[in-house]
């Protein structure tokens, strides 16, 4: 009794926020024996196993995202684990998702969402061009979609065209990570993207 009490904390105070931050950092890290050591840490002390699976999403996205596509679904899949389940046997999925995560490649190439928010933010709603629009409803007759390219009609399913609104071509909001699956992914999307602009 001693012993257990003696690594509880209090949910509202510094200890609660501290512990949460170490364990993201270390699986940022991808120091598996710390993120384990605090993940334990944090049930020991009565932390809420779905507060660390919430945790576990948003990591999955920020800091691995596209250098390991499974990392979510992984993470996605102990989320769901812990309704079947529960303590004390969630411990097991928990701990199979920090030790993946803190293991997979990271990238946080998934800010570039951020500046392309920021971006909208900045130069407020643009106006939609026209190939762009819905012509499905009576838009055909307003010239909505006319000069669209279809990709499925081209070699390789790609054919290249504008999709950003005329006064922010060239511009540049993706920068794409070089591990794991990002570096092939890239690669790929690098002989497409048209030469740009200044961004």
């Amino acid at each position: 009794s001693i012993q257990a009490q003696a690594v509880r904390y209090d949910k509202d105070a510094d200890a609660h926020y501290d512990t949460v931050s170490a364990f993201i950092k270390s699986v940022r890290g991808s120091d598996v024996d710390a993120a384990l050591y605090w993940l334990a840490r944090m049930l020991q002390a009565g932390e809420d196993p779905k507060f660390i699976a919430r945790r576990l999403l948003i990591l999955a996205s920020e800091d691995i995202g596209l250098a390991d596509p499974q990392a979510l679904v992984q993470a996605v899949a102990v989320a769901q684990a812990l309704t079947w389940v529960g303590l004390p046997e969630a411990q097991y999925h928990l701990a199979l998702a920090t030790m993946y995560l803190a293991l997979a490649p990271k990238s946080n190439s998934t800010q570039a969402y951020f500046k392309a928010k920021d971006q909208l933010l900045a130069t407020g709603i643009t106006e939609l061009p026209e190939p762009l629009r819905d012509a499905s409803r009576d838009g055909a007759a307003l010239g909505h979609g006319r000069g669209y390219l279809y990709p499925h009609d081209f070699p390789g399913h790609w054919v290249e065209q504008d999709y950003l609104p005329p006064t922010l071509q060239g511009k540049i909001f993706y920068e794409p990570g070089e591990e794991g699956a990002e570096k092939e992914l890239a690669a790929r999307w690098r002989t497409r993207r048209r030469p740009q602009g200044n961004s």
